[in-house]
């Protein structure tokens, strides 16, 4: 079951607007997670803001947003006020500009949602502009408030929907001439080269889900079936190191056994 859309609105191109839907494209909810319990009394353990200076409880609806204003001050600003300075980005995805596709640095990518129309009217205006980005390589530029701060975020056609990037801000990205620009210039052999091309070549395979499963996430919830089943488990030991694994060894040597042994493993 698909879930349901955390952010409504509407998709604007110069005069042509279409009511459109978002829902994050990555979920956290099948990871494992643990309740902090109290040991004794195998009862959960509840977390609750405490005054710093008096020590009591504070109770829900006493907090308020405060903040620092020097010298160990707050100003507390209230609900309706962040709501009252809220920008018609709030509720409009505006496409400003387009840049060609490849010229945003994965860098700058933050975190991806599903776009899609979120009614029958709006579905041509809405598959016009998917489309015309698609045919032009090119991926719509626009600001919409999300998370209570207004992000720069990039539209980007796939299949017959969009996904809505959120851009990393300019002060969040470290320039990477500031690391590179001071390693030395390696000549490399071109025998090498080629010994690692062919090695690329034997691994080459399409992309899959599987690549990136969690392994630790299924032992955990091995270990949870088998204490559910009231089962002993004995942790995994790790794997003895390797002779040699860690000291320097001839490359170009090391390169023709891991493609032989490629070959061995494929013809087996």
């Amino acid at each position: 079951m698909a879930p349901r859309s955390f952010w409504k609105g509407y998709l604007k191109l110069s005069l042509v607007t279409c009511p459109v839907a978002m829902v994050p494209a990555v979920t956290e909810r099948e990871r494992v997670r643990f309740h902090t319990l109290n040991r004794e009394t195998g009862n959960r353990v509840q977390s609750a803001y405490v005054d710093a200076v008096t020590g009591k409880r504070v109770r829900p609806e006493d907090e308020a947003r405060g903040y620092p204003a020097g010298e160990g001050r707050l100003v507390v600003i209230e609900d309706e006020e962040i709501e009252s300075v809220a920008l018609e980005s709030t509720t409009t995805i505006d496409i400003e500009t387009f840049v060609p596709e490849s010229s945003i640095g994965w860098i700058w990518y933050d975190t991806p949602h599903y776009l899609m129309p979120d009614d029958p009217v709006g579905e041509e205006a809405f598959a016009v502009i998917r489309a015309a980005m698609a045919a032009t390589k090119t991926v719509g530029i626009a600001r919409l408030v999300l998370y209570r701060r207004e992000r720069a975020v990039m539209l980007q056609p796939r299949d017959r929907g969009i996904v809505l990037w959120t851009l990393r801000f300019g002060d969040e990205v470290r320039d990477a001439a500031d690391y590179f620009a001071g390693l030395d210039e390696v000549e490399v052999e071109p025998a090498m080269v080629t010994l690692v091309t062919e090695l690329i070549r034997q691994r080459s395979r399409p992309w899959e889900r599987a690549m990136v499963e969690d392994p630790v996430q299924e032992n955990l919830l091995d270990l949870i079936a088998a204490r559910r089943r009231q089962q002993k488990r004995t942790p995994r030991r790790k794997g003895k190191r390797e002779k040699g694994e860690g000291t320097v060894v001839d490359i170009v040597d090391a390169l023709k056994r891991s493609l032989a042994g490629d070959k061995a493993r494929k013809s087996s």
